[in-house]
């Protein structure tokens, strides 16, 4: 089990999504000698205050190099978008293994300055950030929100590495039965408000076992794909409420291309277009747990929203 370094990508992933509300205030920001901002509370004993840092960094550091810092993370743009929330996306902490600070002015040095029980806003310069702590170009949509990002950190704990992979370890397991337990009660839900839009669209609908409704729009003459088969599908994806998120149309009608049953699509797409001959044409309707679930997608599916697609099975490899 390894320990992430490179966060950003999950954030980069989720995309926009929205304003969060962990701003702390208090006090005018301090900068390091490579350039970061930032502020950053001690916890005591359940009250923050400011915490001043050496011009040269936390002395203290060198203690800390090899362990394992558990803590959570906000990422915002320089509009106060949210990129990623590791509570809100994960629902565990992340774990991040300290090691020697080797460049300056990006992530690794921005943890180097805080201990367990700290809180802390930083803020980097775009182009900065990216050069240095993530290796890759500015996204067009992050230059476009102006030059700075600021990352929100409540560090938790420090680990030997295995004690951080046990902790993990177990906190996963209990994060999976969370989710289990809340996708069967979203699923009852979902199932409603699903047999609702058919009954208002006057649909003629079947129901795979998986929770997954179907209207086979035009019947296709080919045989079904089967588990580990490329499918090549047309699509338009939509909210119940008719607002369009994404289709082929976008992509200048080109199909997309996917190993059927393997992971690489949402479960409900996974089931829906197994369930359809070749040439087939279909809505498939989905519930949430079978979708983005609890965390949504980006800003245009929010959470535990049930989701349409109108699809075309073009061809089975």
């Amino acid at each position: 089990m390894s320990f992430q370094r490179n966060f950003l990508s999950l954030a980069l992933a989720a995309g926009v999504l929205g304003l969060a509300s962990c701003n702390k205030g208090g006090g005018d920001f301090t900068k390091t000698k490579s350039g970061i901002e930032y502020k950053i509370f001690k916890n005591e004993g359940g009250k923050y205050s400011d915490k001043s840092v050496a011009a040269e960094g936390d002395a203290t550091y060198k203690d800390r190099l090899g362990k394992i810092l558990a803590l959570n993370v906000e990422y915002r743009t320089a509009k106060d978008s949210v990129l990623f929330n590791s509570r809100k996306q994960q629902g565990i902490p992340m774990r991040i293994k300290l090691q020697e600070v080797t460049t300056k002015g990006g992530i690794e040095e921005a943890l180097a300055l805080l201990q367990p029980g700290d809180s802390a806003v930083f803020k980097f310069n775009v182009d900065t950030i990216f050069a240095k702590s993530f290796k890759q170009p500015v996204p067009p949509f992050m230059k476009k929100a102006g030059n700075t990002m600021t990352m929100f950190v409540k560090a938790d704990k420090l680990q030997s590495e295995e004690e951080a992979m046990a902790d993990q370890k177990k906190q996963m397991e209990e994060q999976q039965k969370k989710m289990m337990a809340y996708a069967e009660q979203q699923l009852k839900k979902d199932d409603v408000i699903l047999q609702d839009y058919i009954k208002k669209n006057n649909l003629t609908a079947q129901k795979d076992p998986s929770g997954v409704y179907y209207v086979v729009t035009k019947p296709g003459t080919g045989a079904k794909p089967t588990p580990g088969q490329t499918v090549s599908v047309l699509y338009k994806g939509s909210l119940l409420d008719g607002k369009v998120f994404d289709s082929s149309e976008k992509m200048g009608n080109k199909p997309i291309e996917f190993p059927l049953g393997v992971g690489q699509v949402i479960p409900g797409w996974d089931k829906g277009i197994a369930l359809l001959n070749k040439g087939s044409k279909a809505t498939l309707l989905i519930p949430s747990s079978l979708a983005y679930g609890q965390r949504g997608a980006g800003a245009d599916i929010p959470a535990d929203s049930p989701l349409r697609f109108d699809v075309e099975l073009v061809d089975v490899k």
